[in-house]
C-alpha cells in the first residue's frame, strides 16, 4: 500500500534537503535503490499463505520514484527458484528488459543484477516474466511521480489487485490448460507443445452472447480477489481528508481476471490509463483488463464518510477493495459477493472508444499496417497469434524509427489484454473507426473486436509481444515485435 499526502511529500522533501549536505561519494551510493525477490506471508479470509514478493530496502512493496529519479535499482534473487522481473511500462534497454534468455537469463538463487535507465513517469508495475511466478503474487507496484503530482493538493493511494489460489501455480495452470501449459518455456528458442486433453473441473465458461456465440469471460475461480493483499473480510481502510482530492492509482496485476473499478458514491474523473494522461473522462466505473493501470481522481465530501472503492470481477458476484474514511467515520462491512454477476467489460470497446490521449503521437504515415489474428479455444486450451504459438511465430518486423500501425483482430471467444514490451502506443482505431485514443502499452482486444495501435519503433532489439492472461501467455500466446537498425 502506498499513500503519499502533500504534507508526506513536504516533510520527506525537507529529509532529502537534508541528505544534500553529505559527501557526493555517500549521495551516489544512497541514490541507488535496492530490491529484493523474496517469500513473504500473507493473511486471506484468516488462513496464512505464503506467497512471493518484491521488497524495497525498508520491506515496503514495490518502489516509489521522484520527478526526474533515475531507475537505478539493484534486483536481488533471494528465492529457491530462478526467476526474472519485468519493468512493465517502462522501457529499458532491451538487456535489462526481463524477459527469460531474451538476452539476459534468469537471475539464479542468490545472484543481484544492477538496473539503470531513464524512468518513464505514470502508474507502473514489476512482476516476474513466469507464469507460475507472477501467479504466486512475484508483483509489486512501480510508481514514477510527475512533478505535477507534486504540485497538486492530493493524497495519491495505490490499490494493488490480484486473483489468488491456495493451490500452487502449476497445479492452477495445469486444470486451466489441460496439462498443455508451456510456462516454464525458453522464451529464445520454445517450440510448440503437445496439446493434451482438457480437464474441465474448475471451469467457468462465462456464457455471455455476443454475435450469437458464447462468449468465455472467466476460465478459473480463484479462491480469492486481492486489494492490496487483502480481502474484503479485512478491507484496508486508508484515511483521507474531508473535502480533499484523492487519486487511486490502480493496477490489475492478476493473472487471469478482468474487473471493474467502481467508485460508488465519490464522482470520480479518469485521468491516465497505463500512466499516460488522458482527457478527464467522469464516472464511478472503469474497467481494466490484466496489465492495464487507471488512474482516478476522486473529490472526498466537505461531510466527510467512508467511502468502498471496489473491484468487480467481471461477469461473475466477486469483488474486493479497500476503503476510504475521514476522521471519526463509521466503517460498515462491505460484502465480498455482490447480488448479481457484473457485466463484461470484455464485450464491447465503449471505454476504450471514448479515449483521448493529452499529447498523442505525431501525426505520419505508417510504412506497415500488419494484421494480428488473435486466435484460440478453450477445448483443446491453446491459444494463437497469426495461428501460431510462440517458437513457431512469426514476428513483427520494423527498421528502428519506422511507425508502424498494428491490427489486433480477435477471433477468439475470450478477450485478449496484448501488451508491447520496450515502447509506448497509441490506439489510433477502435473497430473501422479511426480515433485520437489513449497512449498506452497493454490493450484489451474483446471477442470479435479490433484494435489498430500505432508504434515507433525503438531500439533495434527482440521485443515481446504477447497476451497478459497468464494461461494464455503460458500456451503459447506471444510473438516479437523484432526491430532492427
Amino acid at each position: 500500500m502506498i499513500t503519499l499526502s502533500r504534507r508526506g511529500f513536504l516533510a520527506a522533501s525537507a529529509a532529502t534537503a537534508a541528505s544534500l549536505v553529505l559527501p557526493a561519494r555517500v549521495r551516489a551510493q544512497s541514490a541507488r535503490m535496492s530490491l529484493t525477490a523474496t517469500t513473504r506471508t500473507i493473511d486471506v479470509r484468516g488462513k496464512a499463505a505464503t506467497v512471493w514478493g518484491l521488497m524495497d530496502g525498508n520491506g515496503r512493496s514495490g518502489l516509489v520514484l521522484d520527478p526526474g529519479q533515475a531507475f537505478a535499482v539493484d534486483l536481488t534473487n533471494s528465492l529457491v527458484e530462478p526467476t526474472i522481473i519485468h519493468w512493465h511500462g517502462q522501457i529499458p534497454p532491451n538487456a535489462q528488459d526481463g524477459v527469460p534468455d531474451l538476452p539476459m537469463p534468469k537471475l539464479q538463487p542468490g545472484e543481484s543484477r544492477a538496473y539503470d535507465f531513464a524512468a518513464r513517469p505514470g502508474t507502473h508495475w514489476m512482476h516476474a516474466h513466469v507464469p507460475e511466478h507472477e501467479m504466486l503474487l512475484l508483483a509489486a507496484p512501480l510508481i514514477v511521480r510527475r512533478s505535477e503530482d507534486v504540485a497538486a493538493d492530493r493524497q495519491e493511494v495505490t490499490l494493488f489487485l490480484h486473483d489468488f489460489s491456495f493451490r500452487p501455480p502449476a497445479e492452477v495452470l495445469a486444470e486451466i490448460t489441460g496439462g498443455a501449459s508451456m510456462a516454464g518455456m525458453d522464451h529464445s528458442q520454445m517450440g510448440q507443445d503437445g496439446m493434451a486433453a482438457m480437464d474441465m473441473g474448475d471451469m467457468d465458461m462465462g456464457g455471455m452472447a455476443m454475435d450469437g456465440m458464447a462468449m468465455d469471460l472467466n476460465d478459473y475461480n480463484f479462491d480469492a480477489y486481492l486489494a492490496n493483499d487483502r480481502t474484503l473480510d479485512d478491507p484496508e481502510v486508508v484515511p483521507v481528508d474531508k473535502g480533499g482530492k484523492v487519486l487511486v492509482r490502480v493496477i490489475n496485476a492478476a493473472a487471469a481476471t478482468v474487473f471493474w473499478v467502481d467508485t460508488g458514491a465519490l464522482p470520480g474523473r479518469l485521468v491516465a490509463v497505463d500512466g499516460e494522461p488522458v482527457q478527464p473522462l467522469p464516472g464511478s466505473r472503469f474497467g481494466l483488463a490484466m496489465g492495464q493501470r487507471l488512474d482516478i481522481e476522486l473529490d472526498v465530501p466537505a461531510e466527510g464518510g467512508a467511502f468502498p472503492v471496489l473491484a468487480l470481477r467481471e461477469g461473475a458476484k466477486e469483488r474486493t477493495g479497500l476503503i476510504l474514511a475521514t476522521p471519526g467515520a463509521a466503517v460498515t462491512k462491505v460484502a465480498d459477493m455482490s447480488d448479481t454477476d457484473h457485466p463484461a467489460f470484455s464485450a464491447d470497446l465503449t471505454q476504450e472508444a471514448a479515449l483521448r490521449a493529452v499529447t498523442p503521437l505525431p501525426e505520419r504515415a505508417a510504412s506497415s499496417q500488419p494484421m494480428l489474428m488473435l486466435g484460440g479455444s478453450m477445448m483443446p486450451y491453446v491459444w494463437t497469434i497469426n495461428g501460431q504459438t510462440w517458437g513457431t511465430h512469426v514476428p513483427v518486423t520494423a527498421k528502428s524509427g519506422e511507425r508502424v500501425e498494428i491490427m489486433f483482430h480477435n477471433m477468439s471467444m475470450m478477450a485478449h489484454p496484448m501488451h508491447l514490451h520496450g515502447h509506448g502506443f497509441q490506439v489510433v482505431g477502435v473497430g473501422q473507426n479511426r480515433i485520437a485514443g489513449a497512449v498506452r502499452d497493454t490493450v484489451h482486444v474483446p471477442p470479435m473486436g479490433m484494435i489498430t495501435v500505432a508504434v515507433d519503433a525503438g531500439e533495434a532489439a527482440r521485443w515481446m509481444l504477447h497476451c497478459h492472461h497468464m494461461p494464455h501467455l503460458a500456451t503459447g500466446m506471444m510473438t516479437e515485435f523484432a526491430v532492427s537498425a
